[in-house]
């Protein structure tokens, strides 16, 4: 087997689009290695080979090993990957960008380094969620108000649906069995939609750090993100789990959650909404070779990898 020294970089154009790559895959209780471009999970029931390229995000529970060289091939093949905890509820995630371009990424600086322009992001992340009511001359306060009466509803409403019994949100961080099956459907749930969304920002590029609802976080952004599909996707999903069973409900829900994920094509969706939340209309994958290049002044931009000491710049 070659070493990563010796391996060569993808380009961008050989990798998949965040948008066509499955949402996420969960392993527990094996070891993850690699062989040629593949994944490998073994364990007591033998060898199974998983498509690196095809992978949006990799959770990795209780039980797991993974190789450095696993490791190598996730990271260029811009895989998320995850470390849960017991039940999935506890998540370290890392990755790289699909994109050797910086400009999504500088659109979001630019958007959140302003006061006015990070809140009209906020509004048109809000518009999204209420298609029926214009945020434009909504406070935050008001905003965040209309949010909570959104969510609250669709909990009643959803075990209106399935006939799950509802009686409020609770959940203990440092002990997730003592929450009703219920909650820990919607937990479970939430953990991994954060998780397919930070894969989704990761990919293209973004700061998960730089939010415009939440603040304060490093996964500010795709806490943002994952809201905008929360009541569409995850809630459903966690009360579908428990209507189905009250065993085993971390993995009926992840199950649950992964259906709907596709059948409402989430991923690209989210690759076009955060494009569009800042404005930038660039292909995930823009361009086949590196491009940097220096600021000089008035805004202009020189080829990098060049000496100006000798030369001048206009």
């Amino acid at each position: 087997m070659s070493t990563v020294s010796k391996r060569s970089l993808s380009s961008p154009r050989e990798l998949t689009r965040i948008s066509d790559r499955v949402s996420f895959l969960y392993l527990e209780r094996c070891t993850v290695h690699r062989e040629d471009n593949a994944i490998t999970a073994t364990d007591t029931d033998g060898v199974t080979h998983i498509p690196s390229a095809t992978i949006g995000t990799l959770l990795l529970g209780p039980g797991t090993r993974v190789t450095h060289q696993a490791m190598a091939l996730l990271g260029e093949s811009g895989a998320a990957v995850v470390w849960a905890g017991e039940h999935g509820v506890r998540f370290y995630a890392g990755g790289r960008s699909l994109t050797r371009s910086s400009s999504l990424l500088e659109a979001q600086a630019s958007a959140w380094a302003n006061r006015r322009t990070r809140l009209e992001v906020a509004r048109d992340m809000y518009r999204l969620r209420f298609p029926d009511d214009d945020p434009s001359g909504r406070t935050r306060n008001e905003l965040l108000s209309m949010e909570g009466r959104r969510v609250k509803d669709c909990y009643h409403a959803e075990s209106t649906r399935t006939g799950v019994p509802w009686r409020r949100r609770e959940y203990r961080t440092d002990d997730f069995t003592a929450a009703d099956g219920p909650n820990q459907a919607v937990t479970a749930a939430a953990q991994c939609l954060y998780g397919v969304a930070h894969a989704v920002v990761t990919a293209l590029g973004c700061s998960p750090g730089l939010g415009f609802v939440h603040s304060g976080h490093e996964r500010s952004f795709v806490l943002d993100i994952a809201d905008l599909y929360k009541t569409e996707i995850a809630i459903p999903a966690a009360f579908d789990a428990v209507a189905d069973g009250t065993d085993d409900i971390p993995t009926r829900t992840r199950r649950a959650l992964r259906d709907r994920i596709n059948r409402s094509r989430m991923l690209d969706r989210c690759a076009k909404d955060i494009k569009n939340l800042l404005h930038h209309d660039d292909q995930d994958v823009p361009s086949e070779t590196d491009r940097v290049t220096l600021q000089s002044d008035g805004g202009l931009d020189v080829a990098g990898g060049r000496n100006y000491g000798d030369e001048p710049i206009w």
